[in-house]
């Protein structure tokens, strides 16, 4: 199958608020599922892949979050809908198409991507849909499920003048299937923090 891969366990950075660390440390939670129509990767448990850092940045940056924190986790990929590889293309483009049809057959507008900042879209509702939508079409098709989508997004501000590297660019991963986290751990970093 084009677009996806098996790989080994990979380990993710959730930023979250400090009480919700410690219920999912302590085993009296999960992480939420993340559904908001803006969502890069749509639905999932968003996950900062290898990035500690990243993951605090997000979560002290975060007007809502009082507390910042990081919960590590283990995570198999499994089958996996891998963004960065050429061959998953056909497959959103054809996903792409048909939400266009039905949302126009419906007489309902098409989601878009909005709000840019560093020549980044920020705001992706059309992204978003159409991963989701992608993911309806393969389970009304009998299709197997995947269980996480992986993407690797360009953010920020150039690195330094003249440069193509951006500030922000980063590794993501959204879980879609809870039984993919293989375990919880507190990062050794928070030590410094």
């Amino acid at each position: 199958m084009t677009g996806t891969y098996r790989i080994s366990p990979l380990i993710g950075f959730h930023g979250c608020e400090q009480d919700v660390a410690e219920r999912v440390f302590s085993g009296q939670t999960h992480l939420n599922f993340s559904e908001n129509d803006y969502d890069w990767l749509g639905s999932g448990i968003y996950f900062w892949v290898d990035s500690f850092e990243r993951a605090m940045d997000w979560a002290r940056t975060n007007e809502k979050i009082a507390q910042p924190y990081v919960v590590g986790a283990f995570i198999d990929p499994g089958l996996c809908l891998n963004l960065t590889d050429f061959g998953v293309n056909d497959e959103l483009k054809e996903a792409y198409h048909s939400l266009r049809i039905m949302l126009s057959q419906a007489e309902q507008p098409l989601p878009r991507n909005v709000f840019s900042q560093h020549n980044t879209l920020m705001v992706r509702r059309l992204d978003c849909a159409v991963i989701n939508y992608l993911h309806q079409l393969r389970a009304d098709n009998n299709l197997q499920a995947f269980n996480t989508v992986y993407g690797v997004f360009e953010e920020g501000d150039s690195l330094f003048e003249g440069s193509a590297l951006k500030e922000k660019t980063h590794v993501q991963l959204a879980v879609r299937s809870p039984n993919s986290i293989l375990g919880y751990f507190r990062p050794q970093q928070l030590a410094n923090y």
